[in-house]
């Protein structure tokens, strides 16, 4: 008869991730009885950690938002440069908008005048800027083109009358037809000095492009009236005519003198507006006289670094939200680890290795990191898509104005999601949950089974 051998059985060693060592973590997760205390903590860490992915996201696509709405608003009138004679004549402003049409990556070239004067309405007065375009340049300008809430361009160039903002009708208390009084201070020169000149100009449209600056403070102007307006001509005799007698009648000087009106500025669109460093030599070489150009990024420059400050600094603070939940899950994980000391000791008798252990506890953190990151980002998309609406209601709630227009200079709370923002956010709250639990896993693995189960 055969002797039976009885030499032990060496425990069968698990490989890393294995069944076994996620139904353990899956059960440390599942609330019992006696652990509903670390069951509250792990619930609230995945509350924050969802909160601060949701916030982060929330608020870098609402300023990302407002960003693009202002140099879509911005640019979308001003240009992408700013092109100013060097001498106060300006007169060969048709040319040169055809020569910077010419150049391969403009879009187009706008001729304006422009000046500052004083508008009173029906109720009070304020000042304004004038800025006068012929329709060809407003049919360029898209965004102002379709933003005439009342009235319409038809006609433009040969009506007497005007464009105001919508908020600046308001103020002045004007709508459609009515009489808007333009006062400038420097008019005609008398032996007493300059008198301002005044005029009245009927409103034929009223615009709303969605920022307070344009809406309130621009009023827009026929090119041909606003060079008029300004006096911005110069008579020049004809060829063969002698000069006039001093005492000459106003129908021999109009006869013998052709009126050739000048521009004050011409603005430049760029295909690409981060490339105006590229563009600007070939804009200059040309022209066949000399101007100075002034890109967006030069006249917004504090502007556009203030918000880009802004959003560096919101993006660290927010940051820390997640990091505070990160250490959340360290506490919580400390404490399961305590707690089911007699569940390791028991595991390492069993065969199980310290990675095993390590493993198991580092899988357990990692998940709670991993739903409360996967709830902040469905919240914060929520939140960023439905911005505005959520503002409306909020606002109309509890009776005050969130963002206000005549602070953040946007009539509407704009939001853009980026993507890769979005990656970066999801990435840092995984990466923060995971490294959260390295300590309380490898703590968890030094356990001495025999020390463990002395006292049991």
């Amino acid at each position: 008869m055969t002797a039976l051998s009885t030499a032990p059985t060496q425990p069968q060693r698990q490989r890393p991730f294995s069944p076994f060592e996620w139904m353990v973590a899956g059960r440390y997760l599942r609330a019992r009885r006696k652990d509903a205390f670390i069951s509250v903590i792990a619930a609230l860490t995945i509350a924050g950690i969802a909160i601060g992915v949701a916030t982060l996201i929330t608020v870098m696509s609402v300023m990302n938002g407002f960003r693009e709405e202002l140099l879509t608003k911005i640019l979308g009138l001003n240009g992408h440069f700013t092109a100013l004679p060097l001498d106060q004549k300006f007169s060969d402003y048709g040319q040169v908008v055809l020569d910077f049409e010419s150049v391969a990556g403009v879009e187009h070239a706008v001729a304006y005048v422009e000046g500052q004067t004083l508008a009173s309405g029906a109720t009070e007065s304020t000042g304004v800027t004038v800025r006068g375009v012929d329709f060809a340049s407003i049919q360029k300008l898209e965004l102002l083109e379709g933003a005439a809430e009342q009235g319409g361009w038809d006609a433009w160039d040969e009506s007497d009358g005007v464009a105001i903002g919508y908020r600046l009708a308001q103020q002045l208390g004007l709508g459609i037809g009515d009489p808007i009084t333009i006062i400038n201070p420097n008019g005609a020169v008398t032996p007493f000095g300059k008198t301002p000149q005044i005029r009245s100009y009927p409103v034929n449209v009223i615009f709303n492009l969605g920022m307070v600056e344009f809406d309130s403070y621009f009023l827009y102007m026929p090119l041909a009236a606003s060079q008029d307006y300004f006096k911005l001509y110069e008579d020049v005799l004809k060829p063969g005519q002698a000069p006039l007698d001093p005492m000459a009648t106003d129908e021999e000087i109009d006869a013998a003198y052709t009126r050739v009106p000048q521009a004050t500025a011409i603005e430049v669109f760029v295909d690409d507006p981060d490339a105006v460093d590229a563009m600007r030599n070939t804009l200059q070489a040309s022209i066949d006289r000399p101007m100075i150009l002034y890109d967006w990024q030069e006249r917004n420059q504090t502007f556009f670094e203030a918000l880009q400050v802004e959003r560096v600094v919101m993006f660290v603070i927010l940051s820390m939200i997640i990091l505070v939940a990160a250490f959340n899950i360290i506490s919580s994980l400390v404490m399961l680890v305590k707690d089911k000391a007699r569940d390791i000791a028991v595991m390492r008798t069993m065969g199980a290795t310290r990675g095993s252990i390590m493993r198991i506890f580092s899988m357990t953190g990692t998940a709670i990191g991993v739903a409360g990151t996967l709830i902040g980002l469905v919240l914060g998309l929520l939140l960023a898509t439905y911005a505005e609406p959520l503002r409306s209601f909020v606002s109309d709630l509890i009776g005050v104005r969130i963002f206000p227009p005549e602070v953040f200079f946007l009539s509407k709370l704009p939001s853009k999601i980026n993507p890769t923002e979005i990656a970066i956010v999801v990435s840092m709250s995984l990466g923060l949950s995971f490294l959260a639990t390295l300590y309380p896993a490898w703590r968890a693995a030094q356990y001495d089974p025999v020390e463990a189960l002395r006292y049991e």
